[in-house]
């Protein structure tokens, strides 16, 4: 257990030396809208280190380690982690080695979970007891370092054995090119104006609508971090579009809108009712415009062909066909001249993708226009 300063830099430097570490996070965020760091663990292949993020304070050892380009950081589906680091030292770990996203390259399920992979790979079964514990109590139970520690040893032995494999079949590039971008997607954070557009279902609400929601979303958006509680405590999302469609000018009436907390009420209830009013008063010339719907059902076909492009590489690749080709790359490829043509590259699909099968789909997707005219 490391909970000295000086013992982290000590540490740090020697891990500094090494190739690669394993690295995992225990956090608590049931109601906050930032994680809480618990707990941070690192495995070397040989042991687990614990470090107490409630009694370090100067953390600039660890940032030097998850910066040094010569040492490979391993972690499993590390989107929360990544989040973690950055709230706790402001840097994210690169070079990332995801243990999920290899197995997926692999040929393996996609997403698997860690347990899972620990089993397929080591043959062992991890106990499930402390996954949703308590990780900010101090003082931590046996059954918590014990599960902590042993994430962090696995995680290095399920490396060990991946590495090899992901070098072998020549898809170490790919798997870093995802990593690095999953890390630049996770530095980018919602723009409060733009909030409003991940809403879902807001695709049916018109531009009046639309110029509610957005002062409401942006409101949720923004409260919710200065408060520093999840977004769903303040305004459950599902109440959003309601909101904006049924427009309550009273608490009465606010109360009744479906999923409506009494807390939200209660607590903010005044503020909704003032931005909805605000909202009504908006000038036309600054309502958003509004959300493209859904794909419709005619699609469908051309989006079948256009996967079957991506699943032939997974099957000559032996490579997890969700990670080939995403579903939200094919509508955007769709959105780009459905229904008619011609059809375009998205921005969405970039490096090795674009790469591999750019050509294809762009085959595909105007030989079907063609035929169908």
């Amino acid at each position: 257990m490391i909970d000295q300063n000086a013992e982290l830099a000590t540490w740090c430097a020697h891990w500094l030396t090494l190739p690669y570490v394993a690295v995992d996070t225990e956090f608590v965020r049931t109601e906050t809208f930032y994680p809480i760091a618990g707990l941070i663990q690192i495995g070397d292949g040989e042991r687990a280190y614990l470090i107490d993020p409630l009694a370090i304070t100067d953390w600039a050892p660890l940032v030097e380690l998850l910066q040094a380009p010569d040492v490979v950081k391993v972690l499993h589906a590390c989107s929360e982690d990544l989040e973690v680091f950055s709230r706790l030292c402001g840097v994210h770990p690169l070079p990332l080695f995801d243990t999920q996203l290899a197995a997926a390259f692999l040929g393996m399920d996609f997403s698997m979970g860690y347990s899972r992979l620990v089993s397929a790979l080591l043959n062992i079964d991890l106990p499930k007891e402390e996954t949703r514990s308590d990780w900010v109590q101090r003082p931590l139970s046996a059954a918590q370092i014990e599960y902590a520690a042993r994430d962090a040893q696995h995680l290095a032995e399920v490396y060990q054995i991946l590495a090899p494999r992901i070098a072998e079949a020549g898809v170490e590039a790919w798997l870093f090119a995802d990593t690095a971008d999953q890390v630049a997607a996770s530095g980018q954070t919602t723009n409060p104006e733009l909030a409003y557009q991940q809403v879902k279902q807001a695709w049916r609400l018109n531009p009046p609508q639309l110029a509610i929601l957005q002062r409401l979303a942006f409101w949720r958006e923004t409260e919710a971090r200065q408060r520093d509680q999840a977004r769903n405590r303040l305004v459950r999302e599902r109440a959003l579009c309601p909101l904006a469609q049924q427009q309550p000018d009273n608490l009465q009436a606010l109360s009744r809108i479906e999923d409506m907390h009494p807390r939200t009420v209660r607590q903010d209830g005044e503020t909704l009712l003032r931005l909805i009013r605000e909202g009504q008063a908006a000038d036309p010339t600054d309502y958003p415009e509004r959300l493209p719907e859904p794909l419709p059902a005619a699609a469908n076909r051309l989006l079948k062909l256009m996967r079957k492009v991506g699943q032939a590489e997974a099957d000559r690749l032996n490579i997890a066909p969700e990670i080939i080709l995403r579903k939200k790359v094919l509508e955007a490829m769709l959105r780009t001249g459905f229904p008619n043509g011609p059809y375009q590259l998205p921005e969405e699909l970039t490096g090795w993708r674009r790469d591999l099968m750019g050509d294809a789909l762009l085959a595909v997707a105007n030989d079907h226009t063609e035929e169908a005219q």
